[in-house]
């Protein structure tokens, strides 16, 4: 069995796909056997804010289902403005190494979270100063995504953080990508495809089971009619303007409504927007702790899953797909590229929207709520093929055998990845 340290900013009680993605797969591995510690810095997000009872201390240890946790003191704040998130990451990926370098122990295997990008530089330096490799995990390919969303212009800083990215690469023992494209991006530019496995995003799917809609609702005081529920990060990535422009479209209809839940950058902006244009039809609520969400996401007559319309994110699988398929609730899919082909294709779960087209989003809405025949079918297929494919403990067994082969303990043979779906393999 191997020692293995998890290298993250992200952990529960946050709540957020890599928070769940992390902590499942360190608990899983913990119950197979494995010593599993993480090394992150003290709970703030998405709103880059502390609670009282971890303020105060540069380091705090503790277990949480045997996962050992040590949290160290980095640089925070609100999350406001490109320039002060960049020094939040930056804080942590340079300081929580030798913060927690004498709490870690001695790790057989590092495996380092992405992004933030700058999470490479702590997790080289503890790598080198361990001795041990590390595997580098890539959900988003950073800078380019920070560049095509139009947050990063300046040119030295891009030439650094790629300088960053392809040296980090090119040392790590392992590079862990979360989806197909993003393995196939990194493939062209010239990595070894033997160094680069696909372990995407997943699920519990005992966890996230269809419950009774009648009495998710009643439990939650939700009022009957059709509710296209968006549940995860507000950010900037999401393009949920185009909600609003929807909700707007369709405002006539007094039994359809848009439930956004989450926090990020951009929900203040999106509630003064709605107040605005007096959309009654869309509501905001907070962000929700893990376990309630197979409540709310039951309530939903169907759940959306949306991206900005910009390149890099036809690569993306958004990890709130796979809570709402296991939960037997279609998704209306604003994200092109590899999601359409694997969700909407393949798996035969979702209804396909144009990104950022609030007219064809509109449509969808009122598609399934005229045709609850179809929205069931969707539901259903989408929990046959979530448990088929991405259910957690088999991505943990996946991840498993590949940190044994990096450490020498298996054969070369014995390497599992997940078979590439055609055309398709998880910011969050």
């Amino acid at each position: 069995m191997a020692n293995i340290l998890f290298f993250t900013p992200y952990y529960p009680p946050e709540v957020g796909a890599a928070q769940t993605r992390i902590s499942e797969t360190a608990v899983r591995l913990v119950k197979r056997g494995h010593k599993v510690t993480v090394l992150t810095t003290l709970p703030n997000y998405p709103l880059g804010q502390v609670p009282p009872e971890y303020r105060n201390r540069a380091q705090r240890r503790q277990t949480r289902d045997g996962v050992s946790i040590v949290r160290v003191w980095s640089y925070i704040s609100p999350n406001k403005g490109f320039l002060r998130r960049i020094l939040s990451q930056l804080s942590f990926g340079c300081l929580a190494p030798f913060l927690g370098m004498r709490a870690v122990g001695k790790p057989d295997v590092i495996i380092v979270e992405s992004p933030p990008l700058f999470d490479a530089i702590g997790g080289r330096v503890l790598a080198w100063v361990k001795r041990c490799p590390y595997i580098f995990t890539v959900a988003d390919i950073w800078p380019e995504s920070a560049v095509q969303l139009g947050v990063l212009h300046n040119r030295t800083l891009i030439r650094l953080a790629e300088w960053l990215e392809w040296s980090t690469y090119r040392r790590a023992g392992a590079i862990w990508s979360v989806t197909a494209g993003i393995r196939q991006t990194l493939i062209e530019r010239g990595l070894p495809e033997q160094q680069i496995f696909l372990l995407p995003n997943g699920v519990d799917t005992e966890k996230f089971r269809p419950l009774p809609q009648a009495e998710a609702r009643a439990a939650l005081g939700w009022q009957d009619g059709f509710t296209l529920l968006y549940a995860g990060t507000i950010g900037l990535a999401h393009g949920l303007n185009t909600v609003l422009d929807a909700a707007e479209q369709v405002k006539q209809y007094a039994d359809v409504r848009f439930m956004l839940v989450g926090e990020g950058a951009a929900k203040d902006e999106l509630i003064a927007e709605a107040e605005r244009r007096h959309l009654t039809n869309v509501s905001f609520l907070s962000a929700q702790p893990h376990d309630r969400m197979p409540l709310i996401i039951s309530a939903a007559d169907a759940c959306l899953a949306s991206l900005r319309k910009v390149p890099l994110f036809e690569g993306a699988l958004p990890s709130k797909m796979y809570e709402a398929m296991a939960c037997a609730r279609p998704i209306v899919l604003a994200v092109d590229g590899e999601a359409r082909e694997l969700i909407a294709k393949q798996a035969g779960a979702a209804l396909y929207v144009e990104p950022e087209n609030a007219s064809a989003l509109a449509q969808g809405v009122l598609q399934l709520r005229d045709h609850p025949e179809q929205a069931q079918q969707l539901g259903q297929r989408g929990r046959a093929f979530v448990k088929a494919h991405f259910d957690r403990n088999l991505l943990v067994e996946r991840l498993e055998e590949r940190v044994l082969m990096l450490l020498g303990r298996q054969p070369q043979e014995a390497q599992a990845q997940l078979p590439i779906l055609q055309g398709a393999s998880d910011t969050e």
